[in-house]
């Protein structure tokens, strides 16, 4: 029988259907629905997102799985270990979304060290005064040092956009080795993670999230930072300890902190909302037409090999 593909959605793009076209039957259906829980159990492909865990429970249901594919670079949603005992392999995302994320971070960096979100709602509500000498006034970057977790291709991605703005990027050294690390138009040096934060007036985050980094901006890490330091985050939620850094923007002690992504997300916690000086975004770091699309791609070219692998 020709393989059951079971997705979460359509995604972006005709890969998908052309997937389902190659190997019948493929059915989308929403997570959890009744539709996809009658249906886990004859899937021979799992097709989610990232905000869609999968737990040991439905592995055991899927008596019939072979691979499941998620349309992200992350893999921390699944049962790693429970795959890794059956045999199933996990194809995902990776590099395709380098140049987008990398992009929305710089964008992330601008908005908040010039208060870009306040500026247009004091347009929109209609009160501006007009210009005035120390109205909105923000952060200058050249000059400034850029402490950067995660030395992989969006963190070095990074690392270009910020050098261009004449900032001088610092790598964290996770694993002790030294040296420098090359991210195009130059080196930078990496960095012991208490020496990169006292050093950073801004950091962006670019890690995976993993046992070793969950809460690994702590309070006593953020303290670390100096006085008005931002942070920008497009990796992973549960890196940065939301309710440190939140009383930290209260305090002062933080400059400013821009989200894209969240602990718990969906579910974002209510005080960011009214949180001063802050940028929120609703997890865009791929969102682009182009990097979509070529994540379905991706993913469905590698699922298709996987198929190939163990035979139709």
């Amino acid at each position: 029988m020709s393989p059951r593909i079971l997705s979460t959605s359509p995604l972006v793009g005709q890969a998908l259907g052309e997937l389902g076209e190659a190997f019948p039957d493929l059915l989308i259906a929403p997570f959890r629905s009744p539709a996809w829980q009658s249906a886990l159990p004859l899937a021979e492909a799992l097709v989610v997102l990232l905000s869609e865990p999968i737990t040991e429970t439905d592995l055991a249901a899927a008596g019939r799985l072979r691979v499941i594919g998620t349309y992200s670079v992350g893999i921390n949603h699944l049962p790693l270990q429970a795959c890794a005992d059956r045999g199933i392999p996990i194809v995902n995302t990776p590099d395709v979304l380098t140049e987008a994320t990398a992009d929305l971070s710089l964008a992330l960096l601008l908005a908040v060290t010039r208060r870009l979100s306040e500026g247009e709602a004091l347009v929109r509500s209609g009160t501006w005064p007009g210009w005035a000498p120390d109205q909105l006034l923000g952060m200058g970057l050249a000059g400034r040092t850029c402490g950067i977790l995660g030395a992989g291709a969006i963190g070095r991605a990074f690392a270009r956009r910020v050098w261009s703005l004449g900032m001088k990027p610092l790598f964290w050294d996770r694993e002790g080795r030294g040296g420098h690390v090359e991210f195009g138009p130059g080196t930078a040096e990496r960095a012991p993670l208490n020496s990169l934060l006292r050093r950073s007036s801004i950091l962006s985050l670019h890690c995976p999230l993993t046992a070793a980094t969950r809460h690994l901006l702590d309070r006593d890490a953020l303290l670390e930072l100096p006085t008005g330091a931002v942070i920008l985050n497009t990796a992973r939620g549960g890196i940065l300890d939301e309710n440190a850094a939140l009383a930290l923007l209260e305090s002062g002690h933080l400059g400013g902190v821009g989200l894209d992504v969240y602990a718990g997300e969906p579910a974002v916690d209510p005080r960011w909302i009214t949180a001063p000086r802050t940028v929120l975004l609703p997890h865009l770091g791929s969102a682009t037409v182009e990097t979509r699309e070529a994540m379905s791609r991706l993913l469905c070219v590698g699922l298709a090999q996987e198929f190939g692998r163990t035979g139709r």
